[in-house]
């Protein structure tokens, strides 16, 4: 037996998502969408994530354009223009946790995530930061994706879990996937693993400082 929660990132997608909202719906299960705030202004995605949260699943901000790991770009403005906007795109859909994820550029848990400039950005603006520590690689290998998947759950007792509610194939496979789990004995959480969020309500609650780089910032002309 193992716990698992799952989270979506780099959605909405108008032909994608719904049909995982319609699986998750079928099982019962919560989740977090962690939406790219560009995809918002589109109005079909904007109902897709009032839809998820509608449907209680939990509305994450997942970067603005989801282009560069904040911890490499030397726009001190950065925190802002990526994590700012994303929020007031999310708006009304928000949590009260203001959950956020940092871009790791494929996955990475080190220095590109984030710099001093964005810390005290999610500081100051009361934000939770939620990391991962399983990622099956769906993107990269969407038909392979739920043996890796499974046994990454098997190694750990609770794992946080990033999937991608994108074109590709790869959730063709979501419901294999959480047949397999459940028939393993896994447990679904809605809430994050403590050791996934080190900072919550804009407060540091575990070490940051590996997940920080120390690029110097510039303002481009």
């Amino acid at each position: 037996m193992f716990d698992l929660t799952l989270t979506f990132d780099n959605g909405p997608d108008r032909g994608v998502t719904p049909r995982v909202l319609d699986t998750l719906r079928e099982r019962g299960i919560k989740t977090t969408f962690f939406v790219i705030g560009e995809k918002l202004s589109d109005p079909e995605r904007r109902r897709l994530a009032a839809r998820a949260h509608e449907e209680g699943h939990w509305i994450g901000n997942h970067t603005f354009t989801h282009a560069v790991p904040l911890g490499q770009q030397r726009d001190p403005n950065v925190a802002q223009s990526e994590i700012g906007r994303t929020q007031d795109a999310i708006g009304n859909l928000a949590h009260p946790e203001r959950w956020f994820r940092p871009f790791g550029g494929g996955g990475n848990l080190d220095q590109r995530l984030l710099k001093p400039s964005v810390v005290e950005y999610l500081i100051r603006n009361r934000h939770s930061c939620v990391l991962w520590n399983a990622i099956p690689r769906d993107w990269d290998d969407p038909d392979g994706w739920v043996d890796r998947a499974l046994d990454l759950c098997r190694s750990q007792p609770w794992s946080l879990m990033v999937l991608h509610d994108l074109p590709g194939g790869a959730m063709d496979h979501l419901e294999r996937f959480l047949d397999r789990a459940e028939e393993a004995g896994a447990r679904f959480h809605q809430d994050f693993p403590p050791d996934c969020v080190p900072i919550r309500s804009g407060k540091i609650v575990l070490p940051i400082q590996p997940y920080v780089s120390n690029i110097e910032e510039s303002v481009t002309t």
